[in-house]
């Protein structure tokens, strides 16, 4: 008997949605991302990509817990000198909340090829409305 290992061919994929109303950010963007890596699957291996499509509605009544709305800051850097840009998370969710759950939930991903091909399965939308009601995406609760 040996251990079982998943074929690009057996990988069924689902299409999930999961309204973020109401939700803490890290605690969604962990559960998304283990929806996107496939680790709630028997089927699991960790050098395939197992994981389902999953669409995140009311990406803009995500909640941070504490004073991290003023105090947590994103930052990035353009690659020249003088070139890093901050932001604040207040700014950031009144002007592009989709941003700041793609942030959260690519930081918890592989940093890798594998984590890029995953997080393409991501879907985010500010409001309750989205783009993807051809798939039949199913309602996923936690």
């Amino acid at each position: 008997m040996g251990t079982y290992v998943a074929t690009k061919d057996s990988i069924e994929r689902k299409w999930l949605v999961i309204d973020a109303e109401g939700m803490v950010l890290g605690r969604l963007a962990s559960e998304v991302a283990k929806l996107l890596r496939g680790k709630h699957k028997p089927t699991y291996t960790p050098f395939l990509d197992t994981g389902d499509n999953v669409i995140v509605i009311n990406a803009s009544k995500v909640v941070l817990t504490g004073k991290k709305l003023d105090d947590k800051i994103y930052r990035h850097h353009s690659g020249f000198p003088g070139g890093m840009k901050e932001i604040d998370y207040r700014t950031l969710m009144a002007k592009n909340p989709e941003k700041a759950v793609e942030l959260a939930v690519k930081g918890m991903l592989p940093k890798n090829s594998l984590g890029r091909q995953m997080f393409r399965k991501l879907h985010v939308y500010a409001g309750p409305e989205h783009e993807q009601a051809a798939q039949k995406p199913e309602v996923y609760t936690f």
